[in-house]
């Protein structure tokens, strides 16, 4: 399909700010036809296309087209979630002028992921190039992206990698078998059946190193050109058969590479040099920019936009209580924050992570948190009020944060066995029982707002969210005995914190089964 084509079929307009955009750039055209612009003013050209607008998984792809002809780079960042340095510095380049040559940057490949400070949902995004049935949201995502990089000229994969590439090995964080602060590509050269041409992987990616390493004051966190050699039988690294960089090579025919940062390195270091590796990219494919800013100040929410039942929206702040009816659906359709991409709204305990442009239906006291990517930035609290007008769609905005919830207990099983506990009061258990966190008893608003937290245990090490409903802990192996409250394994505490300050507590005191 043609880049026209493939506009065409999935091109969504989004806010009013953008159908504003495309009205500019008409009144542009026609000024231009009739003399009153210059002709170079049309061949500047930016194309934002929305995917799969209105769910968890939207994606946004940014085209800015050079005043001169040139080749076309495909950025891709945050294909995997917890990797917010290739994300951010892609977020950079989506507003760039070009003088010559072509960028498609898409910053957040998977969205859902990012939220969640994931590296996955279903499945690995990065494993989902090869010849894939199962239908999951990354596959409908991939096919989007294989259609994309066929347009392209060049593919960067952007990632935040484990430890320091080496060559040779030096030490458990720094030998061949990891990725950070390496150019990564599948083969040292290759030839395209097709057109014959040589592709110099293994020189492009040297010469880029050497480009981005006079920048980098510190020689430990020099770049390297890391061949996986991924096509050879005897490669390390045969999963990345499945990936963006392989299906670019091997079956689009175009030069692709992983840029891996290392996760050692502090996020503005990771955004830096991803930047510098973009840079000498653009520069070896003859793409002329205009070098973007690094923009990594704290992400704050300013207002969100809110129509209660369809009615004219109103301007909610940040911090600020919306009154609402039992009942009442609302709508937030546009989020005002000192950053605008990666934005997403979660209306706790009711819809999915990103309720933006939808309508949910309210019963309950609950809040909207706003997040920049994974990073909470604001929120707007939601309470019912009976005495509002729906009929008239009465609204009431208070500066009044409600009240936190009143804990008064703790849902437990032990030993499969259900109880209650009341808040500040301690449970007795037997070294080696085995305890389930069920949920708390609260006065008003949603359980589910609520984190449960045993300290001393941890459900999930690969993504410590704090929240311990759920696991069975047996209380003979699970715990850490450095987090008890005496230091020696007897007396634990779980907290129940609301927004942030803690509003319950109950202790866990052990005793050995024979004394």
């Amino acid at each position: 399909m043609t880049r026209q084509g493939l506009h065409k079929r999935y091109f969504v307009k989004r806010q009013p700010r953008f159908r504003r955009c495309y009205l500019l750039i008409g009144l542009m055209v026609a000024a231009a036809v009739s003399g009153g612009l210059p002709a170079t003013a049309w061949s500047q050209k930016r194309v934002h296309s929305v995917f799969f607008e209105g769910t968890d998984h939207e994606l946004n792809v940014y085209r800015i087209h050079g005043k001169k002809k040139g080749k076309t780079l495909m950025l891709i960042g945050g294909i995997q979630g917890d990797e917010p340095g290739g994300f951010l510095s892609a977020d950079h380049y989506a507003d760039i002028s070009l003088a010559r040559g072509n960028l498609i940057v898409v910053p957040r490949a998977n969205f859902q992921s990012i939220v969640l400070k994931k590296r996955q949902i279903n499945e690995d995004m990065n494993r989902k190039f090869a010849e894939d049935r199962r239908a999951t949201y990354e596959t409908k995502i991939v096919d989007i992206l294989k259609k994309l990089i066929r347009e392209s000229n060049a593919l960067l994969n952007l990632h935040d990698g484990s430890g320091f590439y080496s060559p040779l090995w030096k030490s458990e964080l720094r030998n061949p078998k990891r990725y950070g602060q390496s150019i990564i590509a599948d083969s040292d050269t290759y030839v395209n059946p097709k057109s014959g041409e040589t592709l110099k992987l293994g020189e492009m990616g040297r010469k880029v190193a050497l480009m981005i390493n006079r920048d980098i004051d510190n020689p430990d966190h020099h770049f390297h050109f890391n061949n996986h050699r991924t096509k050879e039988e005897g490669s390390l690294h045969k999963e990345q058969r499945k990936s963006a960089t392989y299906y670019a090579l091997f079956t689009c025919g175009i030069p692709a590479f992983g840029v891996e940062t290392s996760k050692s390195l502090n996020l503005e270091e990771k955004v830096r040099q991803h930047n510098l590796a973009i840079n000498a990219f653009m520069e070896l494919l003859g793409i002329v920019q205009e070098t973007p800013g690094l923009n990594l100040k704290a992400p704050k929410l300013n207002y969100l936009v809110i129509s209660i039942n369809d009615a004219l929206p109103v301007v909610v702040k940040n911090e600020q209580t919306l009154h609402v009816s039992p009942g009442d659906f609302i709508r937030v359709s546009h989020i005002e924050a000192n950053y605008e991409r990666g934005l997403s709204a979660d209306i706790k305990g009711v819809g999915n992570i990103n309720d933006i442009r939808k309508n949910i239906r309210i019963t309950h006291p609950t809040r909207i948190v706003v997040r920049k990517d994974y990073y909470p930035c604001g929120r707007v609290y939601l309470t019912l009020d009976r005495n509002l007008a729906r009929a008239t769609h009465g609204v009431r905005i208070s500066d009044q944060p409600p009240k936190a919830p009143l804990l008064t207990h703790f849902k437990v099983k032990v030993n499969g066995q259900a109880r209650m506990v009341a808040n500040n009061e301690a449970l007795k258990l037997v070294t080696g029982d085995a305890l389930e966190l069920i949920d708390v008893v609260v006065d008003i608003g949603n359980s589910e707002d609520i984190i449960v937290n045993f300290k001393g245990y941890v459900g999930d090490r690969q993504n410590n969210t704090g929240e311990d409903r759920g696991y069975t802990i047996h209380t003979g192996r699970d715990l850490w005995k450095r987090y008890s409250v005496d230091r020696k394994g007897r007396r634990y505490k779980v907290i129940a914190s609301y927004d942030g300050e803690d509003i319950g507590k109950m202790l866990v005191d052990l005793q050995n089964a024979n004394p």
